[in-house]
C-alpha cells in the first residue's frame, strides 16, 4: 500500500487530478451560489472580496507546500499538481481584483488609483496580482524554451515576494481579530524557511564534498512554482 502511495500509476494519478481540478472549483461555485441565492450576508461583494481573497492565499501556499511534502513523503508524483495550485492562485486573485474593480469600485478608474496609492493594504495586494501575471503567463511548457532555464527560473522565484506581500495584504486589511492571518503567515515562514535550509544543506553538502555548487536546472514540466 506505501510503495503504491509512493508511485501510483498514470491512471491515479490522473484520476487525482480531475479531482483536484474539480474541487479546486467548489470555493467558486460556493461563493456564486451564495451570491445568487443572497446567502451571503449583508454586504455579499465584501464577502465575495475576501472570500476570493483569502482563497488566492491559500492555493499560493498549497502550491509552495508540494516541494517540502514531496520531500518529506517521497511522493515524487504531487509535483504534477504544483501547476494547477499555482494557476488557481492566479484564477482566484482575478476573480478578487475583478470583484474590486467591478463590483466594489464600478470601474472607477481615477478612484482605484487613489485606493493604489494610498492605502497600502492595496498597494501590496494590487502589486502581489501584477507579480502573479508574468509567471502564470509563463507557467506552460513552452516558456521555458522562449526564456531558457535561468531566466525562466529567476522569473518564478518571485513567488516567494509574492506570498509575502499577499499576506501583507491580509495583515493590513484585517482590523480587529489577527487570528487567521497569523496562521498563515506562520505557515509562510515555515515553507520559505525550509527551502532555506534546504538551501542551505545542498551548499555544505557540496563544500564538503570539495565541488562548486552546481546551477539547479529546469524541469521539463513546468509548474507555477519554483522549486
Amino acid at each position: 500500500m506505501r510503495d503504491w502511495i509512493k508511485n501510483p500509476g498514470r491512471g491515479a494519478i490522473a484520476a487525482f487530478k480531475c479531482v483536484l481540478f474539480l474541487a479546486c472549483l467548489l470555493p467558486l461555485a460556493h461563493m456564486s451560489w451564495g451570491f445568487f441565492n443572497d446567502e451571503l450576508g449583508a454586504n455579499p461583494v465584501e464577502a465575495i472580496t475576501r472570500g476570493t481573497g483569502e482563497w488566492t492565499l491559500r492555493f499560493l501556499l498549497a502550491s509552495l507546500a508540494i516541494t517540502p511534502l514531496r520531500k518529506l513523503s517521497g511522493m515524487n508524483w504531487l509535483l504534477r499538481t504544483r501547476r494547477m495550485l499555482g494557476l488557481y492562485a492566479f484564477f482566484y486573485g482575478l476573480q478578487h481584483f475583478i470583484t474590486y474593480i467591478w463590483l466594489d469600485q464600478f470601474f472607477d478608474w481615477e478612484g482605484i488609483a487613489r485606493d493604489i496609492v494610498k492605502r497600502p493594504f492595496i498597494t501590496v495586494g494590487f502589486a502581489a496580482f501584477v507579480l502573479l501575471i508574468p509567471l502564470a503567463a509563463t507557467s506552460f511548457n513552452t516558456a521555458i524554451r522562449w526564456l531558457g532555464g535561468r531566466r525562466w527560473q529567476t522569473l518564478h522565484r518571485s513567488v516567494y515576494a509574492i506570498g509575502i506581500l499577499a499576506v501583507l495584504h491580509y495583515w493590513w486589511l484585517v482590523k480587529r481579530d489577527i487570528t487567521e492571518p497569523l496562521i498563515y503567515t506562520l505557515i509562510l515562514a515555515t515553507l520559505l524557511g525550509y527551502r532555506a535550509w534546504m538551501r542551505e544543506e545542498e551548499r555544505r553538502r557540496q563544500l564538503a564534498a570539495g565541488r562548486p555548487q552546481q546551477k539547479v536546472k529546469a524541469r521539463k514540466i513546468i509548474p507555477i512554482i519554483p522549486r
